[in-house]
């Protein structure tokens, strides 16, 4: 079977990129099938927590048109990272967290100019939910400008727990959200700290919301009232290094 740098399509394929530890973003199964050859590609995602998506074929085919018999998988263009070592690795070395994590930014290029912003502003790690996030291919990555080279993403099975996890390791959550009473420029960044950031389309999610430690605005005077993901990041990640300077 062919594959590019972006995805793989087929059921042997697949299965052998999952023995040669790839890193995979997720799996696509068209529905309804169930011969045998599936149910052993689907037992092996699952013993490997890659995530699996079962979808029409018509979303296969909107990949690729060849033969993928019904199975396709996304290729990482990263390593993914564990956040608990990244955070051992900031308190060890004497350092204050920063870390930035992302609920449903589902546009890559969006993605791709966070983590540029992140490497450049020291943030030591991005936080991403293992669904309805980006997919981290080549456009992510150029758009990045190759930090993504540089800065660990860390996947999450669960967002919330690992949001706690955060916490119980010392992290305040700030929620950056327009629904924040406190500006951002008021609010203390200089301490560990986990910056989180919706989608452009729905915001953070209001579970997460009720979680967080500070929920802060960026002021604005403007007609528009809202940024686009990436520049809210951006903004939010420099007055972070302006407080720490």
């Amino acid at each position: 079977m062919k594959e590019n740098s972006d995805f793989i399509f087929g059921t042997r394929a697949i299965m052998e990129a999952i023995h040669a530890n790839r890193d995979i973003d997720k799996v696509l199964i068209q529905q309804g099938l169930n011969n045998e050859l599936i149910k052993d590609l689907q037992e092996m995602v699952k013993e490997n927590g890659i995530p699996l998506v079962k979808v029409p074929i018509h979303k296969l085919n909107r990949v690729t048109r060849k033969n993928h018999q019904g199975a396709i998988c996304f290729l990482s263009a990263v390593t993914y990272a564990s956040l608990e070592n990244v955070i051992s690795q900031c308190y060890e070395s004497g350092n204050s967290p920063l870390i930035v994590v992302l609920d449903r930014v589902t546009d890559v290029r969006n993605f791709g100019a966070i983590a540029r912003t992140a490497e450049c502003f020291g943030a030591q790690a991005i936080v991403i939910p293992d669904r309805g996030s980006a997919q981290i291919n080549s456009d992510a990555m150029k758009t990045s400008a190759g930090a993504l080279n540089h800065i660990p993403v860390c996947r999450a099975e669960n967002l919330r727990k690992t949001l706690e996890y955060l916490q119980q390791n010392g992290l305040q959550l700030v929620a950056c959200t327009e629904k924040g009473a406190d500006s951002i420029f008021d609010t203390d960044l200089t301490g560990p700290v986990a910056l989180i950031l919706g989608s452009e389309e729905n915001g953070i999610q209001t579970d997460f919301l009720k979680i967080a430690d500070s929920l802060a605005q960026i002021p604005m005077s403007g007609k528009i009232s809202s940024l686009n993901v990436s520049v809210s990041a951006a903004v939010c990640l420099a007055e972070a290094v302006r407080q720490r300077l």
